[in-house]
């Protein structure tokens, strides 16, 4: 399955495709009614999640197709190896026509697995998420005897809320340079006195600003001690460089803290492809026609706006 861009305002979409027979109209209908229904239509229309569903609270619609959709979502059954032939191509095809959405792979079915019909998804999806990184994680299930009906769902809603594609390069494993020049930005934001650190005080800033609660010294001692044990140049005697706050947010994504990242980039104005909203840009500069202005990333505070003859 797959989810379509969204924020919390808007809610997100997410299609479920996959072969005839696959279980994708009663695990949409289990997940709705959070019980396995008798009954199922082979289609179903639209169907949204209880709002209280998931602790974000963010509007989730579901899309039922009737076969496979150019793998906008993925959803395979029990014969998961003869599928997975048909998931790379619907991939390829995606890539072709450039439909990028983050996938999920989902194994229906699991109560009719036994000893005599074993499947380990992961082995057996491990070469395809290998060659397209869109797919996010893969996951086991059964709407019949109700196990991870819900995870199947909040995987695919956090794939769209907190996507680690635009921040992470799974195969440099680094991350991008569009998130570490926010997180520079972000940075000079906060440094307001502009020693190159952020002090007790500008970090305190910062967790109140992002999360609305301040830091306890005894949080803020903790989160030095971190940093100065794995990157001694994290800190220094001014308070957090520029380094560890780097750091702090690689290890936010390594202990999947998807959500306190994308939390700190939205609070900062960045959207879904880690730029500037509109309304977070400066306002326009009157300048003579034989000058032009860039804006000086020191000042970036004020907006400050540098001319150039």
């Amino acid at each position: 399955m797959a989810g379509g861009g969204a924020d919390a305002g808007s809610g997100v979409r997410i299609v479920v495709a996959g072969g005839r027979g696959t279980g994708k109209s009663s695990l949409i209908a289990t997940a709705a009614a959070r019980t396995f229904p008798i009954n199922v239509p082979s289609l179903l229309p639209p169907t949204r999640l209880p709002d209280d569903l998931y602790p974000d609270r963010v509007p989730v619609t579901i899309i039922d197709t009737s076969s496979w959709s150019l793998s906008l979502s993925l959803s395979l059954s029990l014969s998961i190896i003869e599928h997975g032939g048909k998931l790379a191509e619907e991939l390829k095809r995606a890539d072709a026509v450039q439909v990028k959405v983050p996938v999920i792979v989902v194994g229906c079915k699991l109560d009719l697995r036994d000893d005599k019909h074993p499947l380990n998804l992961e082995q057996v999806m491990s070469a395809i998420m290998q060659q397209f990184r869109e797919i996010e994680t893969c996951i086991d299930c059964s709407a019949f005897k109700q196990i991870q009906v819900p995870g199947v769902f909040y995987y695919a809603q956090k794939a769209v809320l907190h996507p680690i594609a635009p921040l992470f390069d799974q195969e440099a494993q680094t991350l991008k340079p569009q998130f570490a020049r926010a997180l520079k930005q972000i940075f000079i934001l906060c440094d307001h006195d502009r020693d190159g650190a952020l002090s007790d005080a500008e970090l305190n800033d910062f967790q109140v600003k992002c999360f609305n609660a301040p830091l306890q010294p005894s949080e803020i001692v903790g989160v030095m001690r971190v940093v100065q044990e794995k990157l001694p140049e994290g800190v220094n005697d001014r308070g957090l460089t520029f380094k560890g706050f780097l750091f702090l947010n690689a290890l936010f994504l390594e202990k999947d803290l998807l959500k306190t990242t994308w939390t700190v980039l939205r609070k900062f104005g960045y959207n879904n492809d880690i730029r500037l909203s509109d309304d977070h840009l400066p306002p326009p500069v009157k300048r003579a026609p034989d000058q032009s202005a860039e804006l000086a990333s020191e000042d970036i505070n004020g907006w400050t706006w540098v001319e150039l003859s």
